[in-house]
């Protein structure tokens, strides 16, 4: 394998594992600090925690790993060229979507960190439910979630039904605004690269708290007639070449209820 392969490998699982140490850390504090410990009562039980959990997590990572492995299998649809260059396509056709809390910077100001913390940890919760087969959470970044499938409609079924779930978790949960894409985009390292990425990210900035907003390209991708469209205008994005027609989506059933 390639350095530089080995080398975006190695930096993904040091993200990876700092998230996991990160979990770790903040349940053992909720787990075994008891009142009244001194500094040293604490460090012995946290060392006599570590030494029984770290066996245990070895596994566990290896199993998830082999899990996401083996769906990245089933996804990849290597074809006969590509199987005689040795190497898959280096971009491909996809659904880009990205669903960010409304007014999270300013909420922050508000409430405590750890508060903070659990409604970023709920986001995470909400998009792996709706990120069912073949759609895919690639990341979560605070406030924000991205997922990503390779045909259209499950794309906007899934983000559809995030913006939804955040509004059912009721007042104390901010609101979300949804942005999505279509077209050509490189995958690397776990993460994806692009036009719809950047086009994705863009739009959502645009979309009011509780929408989802999807450019031409993919409202015409679509396949089936799930869905309501209006016409939200025409905008220039900044690293998007050219202006940019917008829709905003529904579920049908919804649209007609109004």
């Amino acid at each position: 394998m390639p350095d530089d392969d080995i080398l975006d490998i190695a930096r993904v699982m040091g993200q990876g594992t700092s998230r996991l140490a990160d979990a770790v850390g903040r349940s053992f504090a909720q787990a075994f600090l008891r009142p009244g410990d001194t500094e040293r009562d604490l460090a012995l039980r946290y060392a006599e925690a570590t030494q029984e959990l770290l066996p245990l997590i070895g596994p566990m990572v290896q199993n998830s790993l082999r899990l996401h492995q083996r769906e990245n299998v089933r996804r990849a649809a290597v074809g006969i060229e590509e199987l005689n260059q040795g190497r898959l396509p280096n971009a491909q056709e996809v659904a880009v979507g990205f669903a960010d809390l409304v007014g999270f910077t300013k909420l922050g100001e508000r409430v405590p960190a750890d508060e903070l913390g659990d409604v970023a940890g709920r986001l995470e919760e909400l998009a792996t439910e709706v990120a069912s087969n073949p759609v895919r959470l690639v990341k979560t970044i605070g406030d924000a979630a991205m997922l990503v499938s390779p045909e259209p409609d499950p794309l906007i079924e899934a983000v559809l039904n995030l913006v939804e779930a955040a509004d059912n978790e009721g007042e104390d949960f901010p609101p979300l605004h949804a942005g999505m894409g279509w077209g050509e985009a490189l995958q690397r390292a776990g993460d994806w690269y692009g036009r719809p990425v950047n086009l994705a990210s863009r739009i959502t900035d645009f979309a009011r708290p509780g929408s989802a907003v999807a450019p031409k390209e993919l409202r015409d991708a679509v396949t089936k007639d799930d869905y309501a469209w209006s016409f939200a205008g025409k905008r220039r994005f900044k690293g998007v070449d050219g202006e940019v027609p917008l829709f905003r989506v529904r579920h049908a059933a919804e649209d007609d209820g109004d």
